[in-house]
């Protein structure tokens, strides 16, 4: 019986070695990054916020919802806090129409703004 390793010489895989990785640029911290990361992801989430509000609003008065019901009073007091600076933009003599329109242009210039601020934070 001999005291020789067998497993001594060179191992048979060394051959199928991975070839060397070239060096990847320095990273920027991961804590920066990710709270622009975060910032957009809030200022996204508001921005839909917003226009989920403005928009049921404009479903429910179009669809005729009870205005003394609570929750169709606080749809429409949320509406038209966010809304409040673009009233009577539009005046025309069809009621659904003029809602429509200014209701609908603050829920677009929102989601614009929001998902524009958004976007350019994920890419900071």
């Amino acid at each position: 019986m001999s005291n020789i390793d067998p497993m001594a010489g060179p191992h048979p895989y060394d051959q199928y070695q991975q070839p060397q990785q070239p060096p990847q640029p320095p990273r920027r911290p991961e804590r920066r990054e990710g709270g622009a990361r975060r910032a957009g992801l809030v200022i996204h989430t508001i921005a839909d916020i917003a226009a989920v509000f403005l928009g049921l609003w404009i479903l429910l008065y179009l669809l005729e919802a009870n205005q003394g019901n609570v929750f169709v009073g606080f749809v429409h007091g949320t509406a038209d806090w966010l809304a409040g600076w673009s009233q009577d933009v539009f005046t025309m003599d069809t009621e659904g129409l003029r809602v429509l329109l200014n209701y609908g242009l603050p829920a677009v210039i929102y989601l614009l703004i929001g998902h524009g601020i958004a976007a350019r934070l994920n890419r900071v």
